[in-house]
C-alpha cells in the first residue's frame, strides 16, 4: 500500500565552496604550490595577478577607442581557425627541431640494479626467467621474505614456469652473491652473515660469524655475559666483534644510491615563520612561492558581451557563457577558499605562538606548557577538528629550527609543588638522564622513577615506560654497552 506524508528534517550540507576551504587546511605549502600549478592549468578562467576593483583599470587595458583591450568576441572565442591544426597534434615537431628541455639524469632503482646483474651470470633463458621473478619479490629494504616454496607455486600459476625447490634455492644463492651484501636474505641473521661471509678473513670476523651463527639470540638481547663463557672470550675481543656487527648493514637495499637520492630530496619546507623582534613574536605564512590570482577579465567580459546580444543569442552561444560562468564560480571559490585557508592558518598558528610564548623566547622545552587543541580552539573560535587540520602536516620555522606544529600540543600533569607541567617537559628530563646514564650499567624504569622523583615529578613507573616509548628509547638490557 503506497502513502504520502509529509516530513519536515533539519540537515546541513556544506557548499563546495567550504568543502574547498576544509581540503585546503589539511594541505601544507609544497603541496598547496602544486594545486595552485594544477588549478592554473585545468581552469582558464584563472589567471596570476592581483586582483583589481571594477573601478581600477590600469592604461594598458585601455585601447584607443576607449574600450578595453581584453574584450572577446564569443564566435572568435568558440574558433579555433587562428590555430593551424598540426599545432594540435601531439608528433608535431620535425627532427631539425631544437629542443629546448633541461636535460637531467635519472639514476637506476635497487632492482633494475639487481637486473643488470643478472646479465652477468651464465644462466639460460629458464634460469633467467626464475632470476627476475626472485628479484621481483625482493622488497625495498633488501630482503627476500617469501620461502622458494611459495614462489615456486606461486610462478607456475601466474607464469607458468615450472621449477623445483632445489632449483629456486640454487637461483636465490646465486642472487645473494649480487651486491649490496646481504640482499636476498630472508632475515636479518642472514643478512648480517651474508655480509660477514664477505668480509676479508680475520680472527674478529672470524669471531662475528660465530655469535651470528650460534648465539645470535643472546646478541640481540645484549646478553654478553653469555657469549663471553660460551665462547670464551675476554672484553676486548667481544668487544671487537661485536663492533665489526655494527657495522653491518642490517636493511642493504637502503644503502642504495638511488634510494638516499630520494630520501635526500624530502625537504621539509615551513608553513609558518616566526620571528623575535626584541621580544616582540610576528608570524607570517611562507607564501614566498605561493603566487597571487585572480579572475580572468577575458572571461568576465563574455557576459558582457551575451548581455549585448540577448535577442540574437543562438544556443551554441548560451553554451559557451555557461561554460565561462562555470569556470569563472570555480575560479572564485578557489580564490576565496585560499584566503580563507591563510585567514584561519595565522590566525590558529597566532594563538599557539602567543600560548606557548615562552618557548619561542627561550626554545627550551621546559618552558613548553601544556595545550590541548581546545585550548586553541577556545581562543580562536574553530572547531576542534578545525585546529586539528590546521596542525597536521604542517611546520614552523623559527629561530630554534623547524618544528612540526603538533609538537607543541602535549598533555599536562601536576608537580610535587602543585604546579601544572607539560609531559613534554617530563620527556625531556627523562632523554636527558637516558643521555646521561653508565652505558654499562643502564637505568631501568624503577630507577628512572627514583630519578624523576628526585627532581619533583613524582610519576608511576607504567607511566615511564609509556613515554619511554613514546621517545623510542630501548628498555635497559638493550641500552647496555661494552
Amino acid at each position: 500500500m503506497l502513502r504520502q506524508s509529509l516530513e519536515q528534517k533539519l540537515q546541513q550540507k556544506l557548499s563546495p565552496a567550504q568543502i574547498q576551504v576544509i581540503k585546503m587546511l589539511e594541505v601544507p605549502t609544497l603541496e598547496l604550490e602544486e594545486r595552485i600549478r594544477q588549478e592554473l592549468e585545468e581552469n582558464p578562467a584563472l589567471e596570476e595577478g592581483a586582483e583589481k576593483n571594477d573601478n581600477e583599470l590600469d592604461d594598458d587595458d585601455i585601447n584607443d577607442d576607449g574600450g578595453n583591450n581584453d574584450d572577446m568576441d564569443l564566435e572568435e572565442y568558440m574558433a579555433d581557425d587562428d590555430i593551424p591544426d598540426y599545432r594540435l597534434k601531439v608528433n608535431n615537431t620535425s627532427k631539425d627541431d631544437k629542443r629546448e628541455d633541461i636535460p637531467f639524469s635519472i639514476g637506476t632503482t635497487f632492482h633494475e640494479n639487481l637486473i643488470s646483474q643478472l646479465g652477468l651470470q651464465q644462466l639460460d633463458e629458464h634460469e633467467r626467467m626464475l632470476a627476475e621473478y626472485v628479484i621481483g619479490n625482493i622488497d625495498e629494504e633488501g630482503y627476500l621474505r617469501r620461502t622458494a616454496e611459495s614462489m615456486v607455486d606461486d610462478i607456475v600459476f601466474h607464469a607458468g614456469v615450472h621449477t623445483t625447490d632445489v632449483e629456486m634455492e640454487e637461483i636465490i644463492s646465486v642472487i645473494q652473491e649480487f651486491d649490496p651484501p646481504g640482499v636476498g636474505a630472508a632475515n636479518l641473521q642472514e643478512c648480517l652473515k651474508l655480509q660477514l661471509e664477505r668480509k676479508k678473513y680475520s680472527n674478529k670476523v672470524d669471531i662475528a660469524l660465530r655469535i651470528i651463527n650460534d648465539y645470535f639470540e643472546e646478541f640481540s638481547k645484549k646478553h654478553y655475559d653469555r657469549i663471553k663463557k660460551n665462547l670464551n672470550l675476554d672484553d676486548d675481543t667481544l668487544r671487537e666483534a661485536v663492533t665489526e656487527i655494527s657495522k653491518l648493514n642490517p636493511k642493504p637495499g637502503n644503502a642504495w644510491g638511488g634510494n638516499l637520492l630520494e630520501k635526500s630530496m624530502t625537504v621539509v619546507v615551513p608553513d609558518f615563520i616566526v620571528e623575535n623582534e626584541e621580544g616582540k613574536l610576528s608570524v607570517h605564512l611562507n607564501n614566498s612561492n605561493i603566487p597571487e590570482l585572480k579572475v580572468s577579465s577575458a572571461y568576465n567580459n563574455l557576459f558582457h558581451e551575451y548581455n549585448d546580444k540577448k535577442g540574437k543569442s543562438s544556443t551554441q552561444l548560451k553554451d559557451a557563457v555557461m561554460f565561462a560562468k562555470h569556470k569563472i564560480d570555480s575560479a572564485r571559490w578557489f580564490i576565496d577558499a585560499i584566503k580563507q585557508r591563510n585567514e584561519t592558518l595565522l590566525t590558529t598558528m597566532t594563538a599557539i605562538v602567543n600560548f606557548q610564548y615562552d618557548f619561542f623566547i627561550e626554545g627550551d622545552d621546559v618552558f613548553m606548557r601544556p595545550m590541548i587543541l581546545k585550548d586553541i580552539a577556545d581562543i580562536t573560535g574553530y572547531d576542534i577538528s578545525t585546529i586539528s587540520r590546521v596542525s597536521n602536516s604542517k611546520y614552523v620555522q623559527t629561530e630554534f629550527g623547524v618544528f612540526p606544529v603538533k609538537y607543541f600540543f602535549s598533555e599536562s600533569m601536576v608537580n610535587e609543588s602543585g604546579e601544572e607541567i607539560s609531559t613534554r617537559e617530563i620527556k625531556k628530563i627523562l632523554q636527558d638522564c637516558v643521555d646521561g646514564e653508565d652505558k654499562k650499567k643502564p637505568l631501568n624504569d624503577e630507577a628512572l622513577v627514583d630519578v624523576l622523583k628526585t627532581k619533583g615529578y613524582n610519576i608511576a613507573r607504567r607511566t615511564v615506560a609509556k613515554y619511554r616509548e613514546q621517545l623510542n628509547i630501548p628498555v635497559a638490557r638493550l641500552r647496555k654497552e661494552l
